[in-house]
């Protein structure tokens, strides 16, 4: 999964809240980290939709 495809998933969930929730939104399955600091730290974005999918509690079809 490229960085991209991260957005747009996150923008497909959240809407125009996508960008501020990844920026202020802290995931302790990522390490205590938002989505933004953890692909800044180099977690792969895979990793990154993986934990936010779980958090969100999204259905098993945008996994």
């Amino acid at each position: 999964m490229r960085h991209t495809e991260l957005r747009a998933r996150l923008e497909a969930v959240l809407g125009r809240e996508a960008s501020s929730w990844s920026k202020l939104f802290v995931i302790t399955e990522l390490g205590s980290r938002t989505v933004e600091e953890a692909l800044e730290d180099g977690v792969p974005p895979k990793q990154v939709w993986a934990a936010v999918w779980r958090v969100l509690e999204l259905p098993e079809s945008a996994r």
